[in-house]
């Protein structure tokens, strides 16, 4: 089945009918062209800070940010192991 595409412009019913026609066990290469890419189109509808775009590499995070991370959460052990709960910001037996 082929598909052919109306003016740049990509429908509700066109991107339904490619999915349904699509393999679902299809393997997509490593140098697969994005649809926005092959539309020419450069925003997507999602916006960077709802899907920002990959990084290659680890990320860097300050010790300090690491340490505080590591405080809460042994924090939230804490309270968990004595029985407690903080749900609503409160201490109450569990």
């Amino acid at each position: 089945m082929t598909l052919e595409l109306s003016d740049g412009v990509v429908s509700d019913e066109e991107l339904s009918l490619l999915a349904l026609a699509a393999d679902p066990d299809t393997v997509v290469p490593d140098d697969a062209v994005s649809l926005w890419d092959l539309m020419g189109q450069d925003q997507s509808l999602l916006p960077d800070w709802y899907m920002p775009p990959i990084n290659a590499g680890p990320r860097k995070h300050p010790r300090w940010r690491r340490r505080v991370a590591l405080v809460i959460i042994c924090a939230f052990l804490a309270v968990d192991a004595y029985g407690l709960c903080s749900t609503y910001g409160y201490l109450v037996v569990a």
